[in-house]
């Protein structure tokens, strides 16, 4: 009997969803007593991300990545290994949409069509997700609502996409860095991994925790419907 009651709580154990180990990791975080910052890639998984990954790991930080479908499509190991490493994920549509541009029936087969890819790679459904572009109101933030979605912005953009250059985008970092922030990057913009050990070295010397986006919205969130930072 002790050896039966051993074996269940040992499956029970390594049959917790990703998601609930991604929080079991963060959660020693308390956000309301230390500074902190939130780190968000968009766009991928893509080439680097996996080089993005290891220099995470080896800073032992966390991070919240927004994923193309399409691209999860085309590499779901690497979407798998996002998670694995206590990374938090969300929705970025399945093709990159402008959202704006669409009817109600075709944001929401973006939105349903990147949930399901990123659902089959990982086995876990995003409660979040970010509108490509940032392009976004009330007519998509209510279609995304009914896929239980939260909206996730952010309070400064590095716009690494066009800067290309590392010394450009790890200015970008500090200039836009402050407590309780989300600062949006790509992964899938090579000067940005590549700059990522210093910008991860100096925001640390600042004081930051650098955490994922539920951390730092603190058992506040994400919920559902609504629409998180830009202010």
């Amino acid at each position: 009997m002790v050896i039966h009651a051993l074996l269940a709580a040992t499956l029970a154990l390594t049959s917790v969803p990703a998601q609930a180990s991604t929080t079991a990791a963060t959660a020693s975080v308390d956000c309301s007593r230390v500074k902190c910052l939130a780190l968000t890639f968009d766009d991928g998984p893509g080439p680097y991300t996996n080089a993005l990954l290891k220099t995470l790991a080896k800073a032992k930080v966390k991070a919240t990545f927004f994923l193309v479908g399409k691209r999860v499509d085309q590499h779901p190991e690497i979407a798998r290994q996002i998670l694995a490493k206590g990374h938090a994920i969300g929705n970025h549509t399945y093709s990159h949409a402008r959202l704006l541009s669409l009817l109600d029936s075709e944001v929401l087969t973006e939105l349903k069509a990147g949930q399901e890819s990123i659902e089959k790679a990982t086995g876990v459904r995003p409660k979040m997700y970010r509108p490509p572009y940032g392009h976004t109101d009330q007519r998509v933030l209510s279609v995304a609502d009914g896929q239980e979605l939260a909206e996730i912005m952010w309070t400064g953009s590095t716009l690494d996409w066009d800067l290309r250059d590392t010394k450009k985008i790890k200015a970008a970092v500090m200039r836009l860095a402050k407590r309780d922030g989300a600062i949006l990057m790509h992964d899938v913009v090579p000067q940005t991994v590549k700059v990522m050990p210093e910008i991860l070295k100096e925001l640390k010397k600042q004081g930051y925790h650098l955490v994922t986006v539920p951390t730092l919205l603190g058992g506040k969130g994400p919920k559902a419907g609504t629409s998180y930072f830009h202010r």
